[in-house]
């Protein structure tokens, strides 16, 4: 990626939330900015009207190949595939192509965190979030959460700490992106219609960890075995989670285990940096261990940031399920009805079911992105009442 500089041109992939704020930053950066979207301006109507007073140049209804060639950069929005002929020309000619969130991090100088893996990242970057706050610092949340990263470096204030969420989408098209810390929460097939193969899906993800060094952090779950093996070897110091036992640990990693696990119904903190400390978890709002899992990252995370004991106690009992993960929405009859709508995955179905005890009548659906549905049919004969 090249230093962003005035006079600059730049192209933008796509008018949604991320194409709409990097147009923003960098038409205040004195780049000359070209917005191009095949949909029409009527369609994109909400998203021009938050330009007034940008300088941009824009090409609506389609793309024209000539303008992808003629640029010093292009940034491509998370929802604009890389195979695109008019971005497959732009590589070839050797133009950069960048996601908004390496743009914005260009211009950002407060630590960042990263939180990203196939399940639970939005719930983590909340739970983070929500912690440095409870601990009298201020935290921006952004990314794949939902506010681009961009509207970060546009708003005056500044905060201690930047949390943002980074989806595999956004990450296929970074470069030198570089967190001061990287949480990778889990791996499994996922988006497989988009990358076409879960080893591409992986090395996607893979990217976030490229640019760390010694000076940098990376918390991960120790029981991936393929997170494990695909972060061996990385250059940042490396802090792990499991809901298992410390004994259950495999033996290689048990001597040299810096981080946080689950037993006796709290998170067991165990590290040289800090004096062991259990957070008891009766009364918390969050089901499953793969909560359990989203729980010690933020824990870790926050203790990195020189967050209290006090302040990540009362984050993990007082925060309440986001909306379609896992979320109680009403009883009737003795029946809970759950919203889980946010698991578009098999691996989140099956942590899902695994949360609950009680019999579970499963409405399931949506769309189909290329994955092999077989594991689910014998953890949906042992968990499930009915279809």
């Amino acid at each position: 990626m090249l230093p962003i500089k005035k006079k600059m041109r730049a192209l933008v992939v796509g008018l949604g939330r991320s194409g709409t704020s990097v147009t923003k930053l960098l038409s205040k950066k004195g780049v000359h900015v070209t917005i191009t979207d095949e949909r029409n301006k009527t369609d994109l109507k909400d998203y021009l009207d938050q330009l007034e007073g940008c300088d941009y140049d824009s090409e609506l209804g389609k793309h024209v190949l000539k303008t992808f060639t003629e640029q010093d950069f292009i940034v491509v929005s998370p929802g604009v595939p890389l195979d695109i002929k008019p971005l497959q020309q732009a590589a070839k000619s050797g133009i950069p192509i960048v996601s908004e969130i390496e743009v914005a991090a260009q211009f950002i100088q407060e630590p960042i965190i990263a939180v990203t893996g196939t399940n639970g990242k939005t719930t983590t970057s909340h739970l983070i979030a929500e912690m440095i706050r409870a601990g009298g610092k201020t935290a921006f949340l952004g990314g794949n959460v939902g506010t681009p990263l961009s509207e970060y470096v546009l708003q005056r204030e500044k905060c201690d700490f930047v949390v943002c969420e980074v989806s595999s989408f956004q990450l296929e098209s970074c470069h030198d992106f570089k967190p001061h810390m990287a949480v990778f929460l889990n791996i499994a097939p996922d988006h497989l219609d988009r990358h076409g193969t879960f080893e591409n899906y992986l090395a996607a993800k893979l990217r976030l960890k490229n640019k760390m060094t010694e000076e940098d952090y990376i918390i991960t779950n120790v029981r991936d075995s393929k997170l494990m093996s695909a972060l061996s070897g990385v250059g940042a110091k490396m802090m792990y989670f499991t809901t298992d036992a410390l004994s259950k640990v495999p033996v290689h990693y048990q001597e040299k285990f810096q981080g946080g696990y689950y037993e006796n119904a709290a998170l067991q903190l165990v590290s040289q940096r800090w004096k062991e400390h259990s957070f008891p978890l009766q009364g918390t709002l969050l089901r499953g261990l793969h909560n359990r899992e989203n729980q010690l990252a933020a824990m870790l995370v926050s203790k990195l940031a020189g967050i209290s004991n006090e302040a990540i106690q009362k984050v993990l009992i007082q925060f309440k399920p986001l909306a379609h993960r896992m979320e109680f929405v009403a009883k009737k009859n003795q029946v809970f009805f759950y919203n889980d709508s946010k698991g578009t995955n098999v691996a989140s179905l099956m942590r899902s079911l695994e949360s609950f005890r009680e019999p579970v009548i499963l409405i399931a659906g949506g769309k189909d992105k290329g994955e092999d549905y077989t594991p689910l049919a014998g953890r949906v004969q042992r968990h499930a009442k009915n279809l």
